[in-house]
């Protein structure tokens, strides 16, 4: 089995923030991670990733808040989605602007 794109989008949510999310099906787990899935899901505002969702090789599954780096539980896709979008709404809360 090859690898296998799930998902790729990019959707806008203001004129300066827009959210990325690419999910891949792979033969084996990425070296730290103990799912097929190679994920990545980005927040991004005027040009700055303030939010990532991630399993970098050796790292294993994390988020990336600001400047914060934390262990991120994996149960599925759908739930990594869910939350995903669950912190979204959190970092909006915290630093709406007029333009949130």
């Amino acid at each position: 089995m090859t690898a296998q794109r799930l998902l790729s989008y990019r959707q806008r949510l203001t004129d300066t923030l827009f959210k990325e999310v690419v999910v891949w099906r792979l033969p084996q787990p990425v070296p730290g991670s103990l799912h097929p899935f190679k994920y990545r899901m980005a927040l991004i505002h005027d040009g700055r990733c303030v939010l990532r969702y991630d399993n970098e090789r050796g790292k294993g599954d994390h988020k990336h808040f600001d400047d914060q780096e934390q262990p991120l539980p994996f149960d599925t896709i759908t739930q990594l989605l869910i939350d995903f979008d669950r912190d979204i709404r959190r970092w909006r809360t915290a630093y709406a602007d007029t333009d949130h």
